[in-house]
């Protein structure tokens, strides 16, 4: 995705790897799997559908209402759900 205009590489939360589209984190390597940023309601269907967890930073139980995480089993959907995190990205970016 790096070939995409906006998108570069760094760090997401921490020092896992991850996508930006211009200042927006969207994709990260950790807690298991891919962890992408999405509308919330497609997080809750993500979840409901048993496609992803809900994204616990701190393992806490405090989960990031927006964040998935699509376990190394799924990892067959990553790539569609980090363009769907990168549009939702651009999304968000325009509205600001």
């Amino acid at each position: 995705m790096l070939d995409i205009s906006g998108v570069t590489e760094g760090t997401g939360f921490g020092s896992n790897p991850g996508l930006r589209y211009r200042t927006k984190i969207f994709a990260i390597v950790g807690n298991g799997g891919l962890v992408v940023k999405l509308a919330r309601e497609r997080v809750d269907r993500l979840v409901a559908a048993g496609t992803a967890r809900r994204f616990d930073p701190r393992r806490d139980g405090r989960v990031m209402k927006e964040w998935v995480t699509i376990p190394v089993a799924s990892r067959r959907r990553w790539k569609a759900l980090a363009e769907e995190a990168l549009e939702f990205a651009r999304s968000t970016a325009a509205r600001a």
